[in-house]
């Protein structure tokens, strides 16, 4: 078992109102992982997508399933230009986790898990993948168009330190 910390908080950044996405730019490639936890607040429904290393090509996928306690639904996305990694169908505030696995690695691409779900709305899972082995060092967070974050919506991001 590690000592100390194994969670190393790097940053957190709370949005003002009117943004349409949010940055984490010099994460340092010292961590194992990365968990990004946000807790979402948005003017309307909405989907959050991830883009890496200001990577615009058509190198993300993922596949998705999501339920509202009365009906559930799946689907899959491939060669986009950014990751979807949350939804919620209401202005709710939405709690979302994204796992990054092997975030610094060069010579593999990257997964990532995400886990959301917004107050008596609905719950999500997703997986996804960057068809790129570069290491992570910046993540933009993304509303569809049209959307903005309303204030008070923060993401914290977090190293995982190694055993």
């Amino acid at each position: 078992m590690a000592a100390g910390n194994t969670y190393v908080a790097l940053a957190t950044t709370t949005a003002s109102g009117g943004e349409t996405s949010i940055s984490f730019t010099s994460i340092s490639g010292s961590y194992t992982d990365l968990v990004l936890q946000g807790n979402t607040i948005a003017t309307t429904p909405y989907e959050l997508f991830v883009q890496f290393n200001s990577d615009t090509g058509t190198n993300y996928s993922n596949t998705y399933l999501e339920g509202n306690g009365t009906s559930a639904s799946s689907g899959r996305s491939t060669t986009t230009a950014l990751m979807a990694m949350a939804y919620s169908s209401s202005t709710n505030p939405t709690a979302t986790i994204i796992n990054i696995q092997n975030y610094s690695n060069t010579t593999t691409y990257k997964t990532l898990l995400s886990r959301s779900s917004a107050a008596s709305a609905t719950a999500s899972a997703w997986v996804g993948l960057w068809r790129n082995t570069a290491a992570i060092t910046s993540i933009q967070l993304k509303l569809t168009s049209a959307k903005t974050f309303s204030a008070g919506a923060t993401f914290s991001l977090y190293g995982i330190a190694s055993a």
